[in-house]
């Protein structure tokens, strides 16, 4: 068990301000419910979301979602359509939507440390016209999350500044076992590391869009 000793909880909205002080008014004025323009531009030239839901008991889950820039579908301006794509079939966020349907969206833009965030309504759909304009390299999605838009604002860059997220020269991605060698140890323990690291390898990436 942590030792707690020490540990000063802040556990008041009050005692939080106290802490933090309040907000500028810019930052809270700057919630709008429907989409600009240039979140229009932002979604359309953005690849990547991280994708927050939580379930009816509390539980918790952040989702990356990926697929070409544009990949998210607005449908109008308090209205827009992510994908599914093949993945590992947990559906921790599509079950967490069917009992509580609020969701929170982080969109990056690579080498960009500002973020496009839209918070909202979501519901999963199985169909819908619109899936005909989702199609990637043949593979048209089965499942996709429609969100209606409560709040959608940008982003400053200072987290992204201190991680120094987009300098390549802080980058070590063989700092850590690579995914073959984690997989290995801890989710599929009976197969080999040479069979681990070619399923890791290019056929992976062949697989991402199954048409079949």
């Amino acid at each position: 068990m942590v030792n707690t000793v020490g540990m000063r909880e802040v556990t008041t909205e009050a005692e939080l301000r106290d802490v933090l002080g309040e907000p500028h008014p810019r930052a809270t004025a700057k919630e709008r419910c429907r989409l600009h323009e240039l979140d229009r531009e932002w979604l359309a030239r953005s690849p990547f979301c991280l994708v927050a839901t939580s379930a009816a008991d509390g539980s918790c889950d952040v989702s990356p979602k990926g697929d070409p820039p544009g990949f998210t579908v607005v449908l109008d301006d308090a209205t827009i359509a992510i994908p599914e794509r093949a993945g590992n079939r947990r559906a921790d966020g599509f079950r967490n939507i069917l009992t509580n349907h609020r969701i929170g969206l982080i969109y990056l833009l690579p080498g960009r440390g500002d973020t496009l965030r839209i918070n909202g309504r979501a519901r999963v759909v199985r169909d819908a016209p619109f899936f005909d304009r989702m199609t990637v390299k043949g593979h048209r999605p089965v499942l996709a999350v429609v969100v209606e838009i409560q709040q959608v604002f940008h982003h400053c860059s200072k987290a992204f500044l201190r991680a120094q997220l987009w300098q390549p020269e802080t980058w070590g991605p063989e700092a850590v076992p690579s995914r073959a060698r984690i997989a290995g140890a801890l989710e599929r323990p009976d197969e080999t590391l040479d069979d681990l690291q070619r399923y890791y390898g290019s056929s992976y990436a062949a697989g991402l869009y199954p048409t079949g």
